[in-house]
């Protein structure tokens, strides 16, 4: 629940007490699923373009969250994102 460096906490995002920075949404980077994504395997998986990986979590989020009756949100993937440094 701590932030690393310059990227905010997990759990900061998921509760909506992470507002990004200027330069947080010019390079893509908004609340949501994709910037969880982001934060843990930020230069691995974002910002290059459709990954599997990335698209078979997005899959089981949506799935689940079908199931539960959890509204998702649209960012729901890092491809566009710039990774955090």
């Amino acid at each position: 629940m701590t932030h690393q460096g310059n990227k905010p906490s997990s759990h900061n995002v998921i509760i909506g007490n992470w507002t990004p920075s200027a330069t947080d949404t010019t390079v893509g980077r908004v609340p949501g699923y994709g910037v969880i994504t982001n934060i843990i395997n930020s230069g691995l998986e974002c910002g290059c373009g459709s990954d599997d990986r990335v698209t078979n979590r997005t899959g089981l989020h949506k799935r689940y969250s079908d199931k539960l009756g959890v509204i998702y949100e649209d960012n729901l993937d890092c491809n566009n994102q710039s990774p955090f440094a």
